[in-house]
């Protein structure tokens, strides 16, 4: 069925409550494990037309936020979503403690029952009214950010529509348009930092209420980690200082000295990789569909399948808009047992990455979504990104026709910024980590945190003031992740160091690096993160020799990149 035919109607949440407490009774009292089995398979049956509503609504109102019908549909969810909790979590109870727990976890596995336990030190009905507000505060985020109707060179942009410009190879233009989105999020500083500190507040609230020290723990739990602790991400941050940050530090030196810039740079000159321009997609957004498909159709039959079915059902929404919500998301309609893709092209090299990493997610979706129990559909988050930033990689050899003449300046590029970006995002992960150990900071004090860690992770940055938004230490409140997913951001580099290891693979042989992609994805959400990579024969980021492995491969290969005609 095509996206745009797909129906939807709001459902009474009483009878969606009355149906969990049935089903919740019934496996309690069921008298053998055909029985309890039969009213598990019904319940799950029930989640999935109940996500699939809500994720029809997320979807509609990530299109067009202003549109006055699905903007009250999505405030219903927010109200309506954490009012279920409480109910799925009874449901969760009952399945701990059922007599056939055994028998269940002997056709499923435990996993379901350990991540079971997880969510339940998450939730508590006393926090529903905070999750509530949570979802409001996030929702008024994202519509703030959609609103921005930027002014530049006599024409009016969305933050989308104006990233191309941040990267025009005309030095006085890209910095003007710097400075032009630095001004609006100036503009809006003091909603940006109301909206924060009532977020930081509130979920220190809910982790205090669960008995907890503050957010962190609860973070960490809703999240669902289950295999890896604070203290792995510590070590994690400190190799990525002592490994990455160096690597990514020579990069952008000969990438002052391409430009003729002095070293550091300031955020807009860093973001020109080629005094000629950086790396641009050579078609139009049709083209580029259609080149996706011509790569997904010669790596393997099954992505061949599955990229044709995204296209013939209207599963891709990809381009920029007024009204629609910036950034980009893959997610799943489990009633229809399909992906669905969400972005904003804008003429630039992430337009690709769109269609490869948002894509891996969504193959990954489509090879298992008929897992049972749903939740084996997607692993924890880092598991997931691994599936998306390894796709990635899996469309170099492709990259002539999605880039002509710009090939050789992606296939630089993408590795490069696979590697500088594990800096940035590590340091998005401790931001968050001391904003919600001290939530009592000011704003001012969050920024100044920042800057600080500006200084660690990101040492290229020069903070001379041209653009005040990020040389002030406020750059972060454009990190959508920050607002609206806590602790999400390490998932990013955990993955990326796992996609760097099957860079490397795809090196030496596309096929055979294939067959362990398959391998890591056709397990779907089964295992554990650790457990994924052991079974498909892959290192874990937490070993600090993985890290200083990947890091000396590809620092070899762009010392001997041949750049030879490029500007």
């Amino acid at each position: 069925m095509k996206f745009s035919e797909m129906p939807y109607k709001r459902p009474d949440p009483e009878e969606l409550k009355a149906r969990l407490t049935d089903l919740t009774e019934r496996l309690r009292t069921a008298s053998s494990y055909e029985e309890a089995r039969s009213v598990f398979l019904e319940q799950q049956e029930l989640e999935k037309h109940v996500a699939t509503l809500g994720t029809l609504v997320s979807i509609r109102h990530s299109i067009d936020t202003r549109d006055k019908f699905y903007d009250e549909e999505e405030k219903f969810w927010n109200m309506t979503g954490p009012e279920l909790a409480e109910y799925t979590q009874l449901w969760a109870m009952a399945m701990l403690e059922s007599p056939y727990r055994a028998k269940f976890a002997e056709e499923y596995g435990d996993l379901m029952f350990i991540n079971a336990e997880i969510d339940l030190k998450s939730f508590s009905p006393e926090i529903i009214p905070e999750l509530q507000k949570e979802n409001d505060l996030t929702q008024e985020y994202e519509k703030l950010l959609a609103s921005a109707q930027i002014p530049f060179e006599g024409k009016t942009y969305t933050l989308s529509q104006l990233t191309p410009l941040k990267t025009d190879p005309d030095d006085d233009r890209r910095l003007a348009a710097w400075k032009a989105e630095g001004q609006w999020y100036k503009d809006n500083q003091a909603a940006l930092d109301d909206i924060y500190d009532k977020l930081v507040h509130l979920r220190d609230s809910m982790g205090k209420k669960l008995g907890y020290e503050g957010y962190t723990t609860l973070g960490y739990y809703r999240m669902g980690r289950n295999c890896y602790t604070k203290d792995d991400v510590e070590r994690f941050r400190e190799a990525v200082v002592k490994y990455l940050v160096p690597v990514a530090d020579s990069i952008y030196r000969k990438q002052a000295k391409r430009l003729g810039k002095s070293y550091p740079m300031s955020f807009a000159d860093n973001a020109l990789e080629f005094r000629s321009g950086n790396p641009r997609p050579c078609g139009t957004p049709d083209e580029i569909l259609a080149q996706g498909l011509k790569f997904y159709e010669e790596l393997s039959p099954e992505t061949g399948k599955f990229f044709r079915t995204m296209l013939d059902n209207e599963l891709l929404d990809v381009l920029s808009t007024e009204g629609k919500r910036a950034g980009g998301y893959c997610t799943e309609i489990p009633d229809y047992g399909v992906p669905f893709i969400f972005a904003n092209f804008n003429g630039t090299q992430g337009d690709i990455e769109v269609v490869t990493h948002e894509a891996g997610h969504a193959f990954e979706s489509w090879l298992n979504i008929d897992r049972i129990p749903v939740s084996y559909v997607w692993p924890t988050m880092e598991a997931c990104e691994v599936h998306s930033m390894s796709m990635e990689f899996f469309a170099e050899p492709w990259s002539e026709g999605f880039f002509g003449k710009d090939s050789r300046k992606f296939l630089y590029s993408h590795l490069a910024s696979a590697l500088t970006f594990i800096p940035y995002g590590t340091m998005v992960d401790h931001f968050q980590h001391i904003v919600y150990e001290k939530p009592e900071m000011s704003p001012a004090e969050r920024h100044a945190v920042w800057k600080e860690l500006l200084g660690i992770y990101q040492p290229w940055m020069k903070l001379d003031g041209d653009i005040p938004f990020y040389s002030e230490g406020e750059g972060w409140q454009r990190q959508h992740h920050i607002y609206s997913s806590p602790f999400y951001y390490i998932d990013y580099c955990l993955a990326q160091t796992v996609s760097l290891e099957f860079w490397a693979k795809i090196q030496k042989d596309l096929k055979d690096a294939w067959k362990y992609y398959m391998a890591y994805t056709s397990q779907g959400g089964s295992r554990t993160f650790t457990d994924l990579l052991k079974n498909a024969g892959l290192d874990s980021p937490f070993d600090e020799n993985t890290l200083r492995g990947v890091c000396e491969k590809a620092d070899s290969f762009l010392k001997n990149f041949d750049l030879t005609g490029i500007e």
